[in-house]
């Protein structure tokens, strides 16, 4: 498997929209703007290939000066629980620490509590509703 960067607008951007979509959006009836997207213009664009295919994807978002947010994760859902999401959690991890940051932070939905808590993550505060599902405030300490 290979990880890297994903440049914003190319056909491996769109890949990874499609995924997103695929995992993320589309259960929920849910979508992306052409605004949101543009916004991620400025964001990091973290994709897992497997002979040049999108399997697993998230985007870094600066939060302020020592968090990075990690958002939109996905893997594709036949290879779930593959230990690919791991790889892009400590890709993430690991880009973060480059870049400066001290804290990955994120809103996990509830489904992935688990996933995240087995990565190191802890639950900070109480349950909220987020693209119409429960979520947890979650964070880790990268120093």
């Amino acid at each position: 498997m290979n990880l890297h960067l994903i440049k914003h607008g190319s056909a491996e951007y769109d890949q990874m929209i499609e995924l997103r979509m695929d995992i993320l959006r589309r259960p929920l009836g849910l979508t992306f703007t052409p605004e949101q997207l543009t916004k991620e213009n400025d964001d990091w664009l973290i994709g897992a290939f497997e002979n040049d295919e999108l399997v697993g994807c998230c985007v870094l978002t600066h939060y302020d000066a020592a968090t990075i947010q990690l958002r939109q994760m996905a893997v594709k859902k036949n290879i779930q629980s593959s230990g690919i999401g791991k790889k892009i959690v400590a890709f993430a991890e690991k880009l973060g620490q480059q870049k400066g940051y001290n804290i990955l932070m994120m809103h996990a939905r509830n489904v992935a509590l688990g996933f995240y808590q087995k990565c190191g993550y802890e639950i900070r505060g109480n349950e909220f509703i987020e693209v119409t599902v429960p979520h947890h405030y979650m964070e880790k300490k990268l120093c």
